[in-house]
């Protein structure tokens, strides 16, 4: 049994916090990352783990010290790492002659390793090489991605899911304009993958809506996709569920149309309209061959005697 797994009943109350927190939740907690460096990564490696840190934080833990693993051929180190610091997701950066700046991207269920892609830099420009002003620590960044690959292929499909899991930051209940000043952006165009890092300025147009700049802030990376060890639909879609609490109730009788329209069916017993009460008007009332006509004709008029 595993040192982590011995704890039965904490002894303290901070021990007894610390396991409320890994407990399940309805709501789970925002998802932390792990950023792990091989044993023979080099100094674009490093670069890269700590940008990617900088725009992670607070939801990441960098690990300073080297380790030698890897993760395509033996998943028990990354399982002990994710177990020991609570992270559902992990960025490996090594380096060697055959997968020169590589960087493994994946996530975890369940404390396993559920996905994972690996991704080689080909081109590098970190934050400190690009003098602009950056964003807060903590911005939730917006993401966009180009290219008909995110929706044709699986393998890209995939990363796309694995990047907006990893990129995507906490759940806001509402949107602040100011607070929108993030942007990053993935593009594939042959093969290639592009992410850049941008800040959004906000400038006068004469009107109420401010005029949109783009400025770039880095971290630049240009990656190629290599060896994949992605999750079964089995697994996967396992992983995807979620508790009846969560799930909406189903309301009978509303639909919806494409504008977000609202429309309720009601049930109502038939109705005798010829009883309808309506509105009195002189202009609507019935002359009397009328109403003998809709009588059938009623009794003939009494003859006075002499």
């Amino acid at each position: 049994m595993e040192a982590l797994d011995r704890i039965v009943k904490p002894k303290t109350k901070r021990a007894k916090r610390f396991l409320e927190k890994r407990e399940p939740k309805l709501t789970e907690n925002t998802k932390t990352a792990m950023l792990i460096k091989g044993g023979n990564a080099n100094l674009t490696v490093t670069e890269v783990l700590k940008d990617i840190y900088a725009l992670k934080k607070p939801f990441a833990v960098l690990y300073k010290k080297k380790n030698i693993t890897r993760p395509f051929e033996d998943q028990t180190s990354l399982e002990f790492f994710s177990k020991k610091s609570d992270c559902s997701l992990f960025l490996f950066g090594s380096h060697n002659k055959k997968r020169p700046n590589n960087l493994i991207i994946g996530r975890m269920f369940d404390y396993h390793v559920l996905d994972m892609i690996e991704l080689g830099v080909e081109k590098f420009v970190s934050l400190k090489e690009i003098k602009n002003n950056k964003c807060p620590e903590g911005t939730k960044p917006m993401l966009i991605f180009a290219g008909d690959m995110f929706d044709l292929n699986e393998e890209y499909r995939r990363l796309k899911s694995l990047l907006i899991d990893f990129f995507r930051g906490p759940t806001v209940p509402c949107i602040r304009l100011a607070g929108l000043e993030h942007v990053l952006h993935f593009t594939v165009v042959d093969g290639k993958i592009y992410m850049r890092s941008y800040r959004v300025l906000l400038k006068k147009s004469g009107c109420k809506i401010p005029r949109i700049e783009l400025e770039d802030i880095g971290p630049s990376l240009d990656l190629v996709m290599r060896r994949t060890h992605l999750a079964s639909d089995d697994l996967y879609k396992l992983s995807l569920k979620q508790p009846k609490a969560l799930k909406p109730k189903k309301k009978k009788n509303i639909s919806h149309d494409a504008f977000g329209t609202t429309y309720g069916r009601i049930h109502m017993q038939k109705q005798d309209l010829s009883k309808l009460q309506t509105r009195k008007m002189k202009g609507l009332r019935k002359r009397p061959a009328e109403k003998s006509a809709a009588d059938g004709g009623g009794s003939p008029k009494k003859t006075k005697s002499a």
